[in-house]
């Protein structure tokens, strides 16, 4: 798949190179890497994916046998598929490279970020809506489409919630894990059923929901986060850094992210991936990329029969998030659509950064005030994603049909 960069992009890399020696750009093998990843998806769970939930089995006798295989252990599921032990197989499989001081650390990141991670993560995603190739599944599924948006951010949020919980991704039968399995086959399911609709460009696009797009998604959970974030107070060293780009690594492989051929062992390299997919957007994405953006924020808002202080706290959280959207989206392409101003959000978002800063200094004094920090910002995290959740239940469906 050929990917072009814009002449702009291709200009401003040359002027940094020449002036600083800074090269904007990642190596030609990445790019290559990148490109290739754009047609490549994860072939164990597909398989699984084919013969259970899309084959004669069915989606509700697969679904029975993956809580049971997740419960008690594959060894002790007599009718499981061989392309089912293969998934686990590969799904259990902790990688050579993993350090796990290094993927507690990120963790620990994570945790102090807390809601601000997915307000700034949804708010970079939602700047990629220019792409057909990422704005269709997501518009065929209906995840982040119309009245369901805020329930699917809520369902991302529960992930990220397991995920960082002390220790929890690397602890067998943990609910981090659980849910990162659940994940990777609906993203499976979701890519099979993309790929076989009328409105699915394969030659544009190569596949739905690819190990590049999948990999953008890393980036959003680490470096881009990482930076940020920092604007808002949050100082997050070098090393911490580093640890989070480690712990979405392994994140990455959890849910079937290739993370070996052109995952960025540094910031830097991060970052140059990120320029380098901005270099080479299309803004195919047509009337999708307003119907997914416009569709997001105003989902906060409350419903006709919220009243008191629920009503103005929704109130509150619609306006957060429109700040960070006014912040953290690049502003040409924000401009493509309707947004609310973002203005009383981003008020409050900077006014709040001193205070910010204060905790994040005296936390490198003391482990404790960290660990308070840590505690306290994903208390308030969850508090909030109870509220919303309501009775509701998160569903990671991979069952779930197509919305046209």
């Amino acid at each position: 798949m050929e990917l072009t960069v814009d002449p702009r992009h291709r200009r401003l890399r040359d002027r940094v190179k020449r002036r600083t020696g800074v090269d904007l750009m990642p190596s030609e093998e990445v790019a290559a890497a990148f490109a290739r990843g754009h047609t490549a998806g994860d072939p164990v769970a597909e398989r699984f994916v084919a013969e259970t939930y899309h084959g004669r089995m069915g989606a509700d006798r697969a679904r029975e046998l993956l809580d049971e295989a997740l419960r008690v252990g594959i060894d002790n599921v007599p009718d499981a598929p061989e392309s089912m032990r293969a998934l686990f197989a590969e799904f259990e499989t902790i990688p050579d490279w993993v350090d796990p001081e290094l993927i507690e650390k990120g963790a620990a990141v994570w945790r102090r970020w807390g809601y601000s991670l997915g307000a700034v993560g949804n708010a970079g995603t939602m700047d990629t809506y220019t792409e057909g190739s990422l704005a269709v599944p997501l518009s065929l599924s209906g995840g982040y489409a119309g009245k369901s948006a805020l329930h699917r951010y809520l369902e991302t949020t529960r992930w990220w919630m397991e995920v960082c919980r002390p220790h929890a991704v690397l602890t067998p039968g943990s609910k981090a894990r659980e849910v990162s399995l659940k994940v990777r086959v609906m993203h499976v399911s979701v890519r099979a059923r993309v790929a076989e609709h009328p409105e699915w460009d394969a030659q544009a696009h190569g596949l739905p929901i690819s190990q590049s797009e999948m990999m953008l998604t890393l980036l959003g959970g680490s470096v881009a986060p990482a930076l940020g974030l920092f604007s808002l107070g949050f100082l997050t060293s070098p090393a911490e850094m580093r640890a989070v780009l480690h712990f979405n690594r392994y994140l990455g492989h959890l849910v079937g992210c290739r993370v070996d051929e052109m995952y960025p062992e540094t910031v830097a390299d991060g970052m140059r991936l990120l320029y380098y997919f901005d270099a080479t957007r299309r803004y195919d994405s047509g009337p999708l990329g307003p119907e997914l953006v416009e569709g997001f924020v105003p989902s906060f808002a409350p419903g006709p029969d919220v009243r008191g202080l629920d009503r103005l706290r929704a109130r509150f959280h619609l306006h957060l998030q429109a700040g960070y959207t006014r912040l953290f989206m690049l502003p040409w392409n924000r401009r493509r659509y309707r947004l609310p101003s973002g203005i009383p959000g981003t008020l409050f978002l900077i006014a709040r950064a001193p205070l910010i800063v204060a905790v994040e200094i005296v936390r490198r004094i003391s482990p404790a005030i960290d660990r308070r920090w840590q505690t306290e910002s994903v208390r308030r995290w969850e508090r909030w994603h109870a509220w919303h959740l309501g009775q509701r239940e998160e569903a990671f469906d991979a069952a779930k049909a197509l919305r046209r």
